[in-house]
């Protein structure tokens, strides 16, 4: 019997108890997470005051919590969010994708062979340190479509933790895994499907959340190319026809998207995880 039916059938008012002592667990492990959002915003809502009381910045009083959740709501309600997130969505995912079906098979090699790593890590570390957005006249003159120009300019910015995780997840598989899967018979592909992905599952799953929070962070700049569609387009939109409101509504709505985004990928690293559950 568990501590929490004990606690149950315990006698009168055991339940009441228990559902007490959960309660003030719960607030306990609520409060933290709660300060913060109410910290935020209290900085929120003093930015808008001191941007307001200026003579000089009085035009950007848009950006104040008040108004910008104002447009925030018109935008929900007024079914313009998928106009927006949409399109950006859909590049995220192919630019994921991408960068996933050329990273993955990268760093398994980069984290099995040896000579493999020691040939590629100078091109790698060289190439990783340069920015996804200083390949965009590149992207545009390569590519036909503008789409397809920031698909590239993803793929490039989510790659290397991709390949770097993948790698670093491979090397830390006990050789004896390995040793054992061969002496059973087990040729390249069957140990790769069958022991290697399955213990790097998570650093893999690791890797492209971290590649998930760069290219979510490249994705606005990025639609500033000469698409009319996206999060970054309509950001763009919102200061040249000076609704400051709306752009800091939209802004807002990047951040709870990939907070989103970011909570699904902590929910599929949880579910391979085969060390312990969190």
């Amino acid at each position: 019997m568990t501590a929490d039916v004990e606690a149950i059938a315990t006698g009168p008012g055991a339940l009441e108890r228990f559902l007490a002592r959960a309660a003030k667990s719960a607030a306990r492990r609520a409060w933290l997470p709660l300060a913060g959002i109410l910290t935020l915003l209290g900085l929120w809502w003093l930015g808008g005051v001191l941007i307001a009381a200026n003579p000089d910045t009085t035009s950007f009083a848009g950006f104040a919590p008040v108004p910008a959740l104002a447009a925030l709501t018109d935008i929900l309600l007024g079914g313009g969010l998928w106009d927006m997130a949409g399109p950006s969505l859909s590049r995220i995912g192919f630019g994921l994708a991408w960068a996933a079906a050329v990273g993955i098979p990268i760093g398994v090699a980069v984290g099995r062979y040896a000579a493999f790593r020691r040939a590629s890590h100078t091109p790698f570390q060289f190439l990783r340190m340069i920015s996804p957005l200083a390949w965009m006249p590149i992207a545009v003159l390569a590519f036909a479509t503008w789409d397809a120009a920031i698909v590239f300019l993803i793929a490039a910015a989510a790659i290397w933790p991709i390949i770097f995780a993948t790698a670093n997840g491979l090397r830390r598989i006990d050789p004896q895994w390995l040793k054992v899967a061969r002496n059973l018979g087990g040729h390249e592909i069957q140990v790769l499907r069958h022991v290697v992905f399955p213990a790097i599952a998570q650093d893999m799953l690791t890797g492209i959340r971290l590649a998930l929070g760069v290219a979510w962070i490249v994705l606005v700049p990025a639609e500033y190319l000469g698409v009319t569609s996206g999060l970054g387009y309509s950001i763009n939109d919102a200061r040249d026809t000076l609704e400051y409101d709306r752009l800091a509504a939209i802004v807002v709505l990047i951040g709870a998207i990939g907070f989103l985004l970011d909570g699904l990928c902590v929910l599929a690293i949880k579910r391979v995880n085969w060390r312990r559950a969190d």
